[in-house]
């Protein structure tokens, strides 16, 4: 552990190689494994990440650490095949540096380590809406349905119209 590191705290140092058009840092509580994109996480904590800067450090508190921490980003121009993903649970005093699954995004974990070994084998056979390209597709969706399987992580809270922002929810897409 590195002196001086709170173990109250976890730090990821982010370095993008590459330019992204979308970045972002969910602490993951819930599912809803009806959606696929950041939907699936449907109760999560959001970091702020600038995708403007090429050298970042977030500060998360470790305090109520959730299931699991997931940094999604998405390349300029996008590509399926470059869309940078990382998942990482709390790990007091321990340090891994690395790739978010693509050579674009290094990411320096403090109090942290990668989750690894998830993937479209994570999704059950008899899952719903496992043959929709849309979601199998969706690595944020294979690591729900690891988390589900194997960290037992509970279904968000339907919410109702009235909870709902008048701004609609935030979406992502590519045409």
């Amino acid at each position: 552990m590195n002196p001086g590191a709170d173990s109250e705290e976890v730090r990821v140092g982010i370095e993008a190689r590459d330019r992204y058009h979308i970045m972002w840092l969910a602490g993951v509580r819930a599912l809803d494994l009806t959606q696929h994109c950041l939907k699936t996480f449907g109760e999560c904590d959001r970091h702020r990440v600038d995708t403007k800067l090429r050298r970042q450090t977030l500060r998360l508190s470790a305090a109520n650490p959730p299931a699991a921490w997931y940094l999604c980003a998405l390349p300029i121009p996008w590509d399926w095949s470059r869309n940078a993903h990382l998942a990482f649970e709390y790990a007091p005093g321990e340090t891994w540096a690395g790739d978010a699954l693509v050579r674009g995004l290094g990411v320096h974990l403090t109090n942290a380590r990668p989750i690894m070994g998830w993937g479209e084998h994570s999704i059950p056979r008899d899952a719903p809406m496992r043959n929709s390209r849309l979601h199998r597709t969706c690595r944020n969706w294979q690591f729900a349905w690891w988390l589900r399987t194997h960290r037992d992580v509970p279904d968000a809270q339907m919410f109702t119209a009235k909870d709902i922002s008048e701004e609609g929810p935030e979406q992502l897409s590519f045409s």
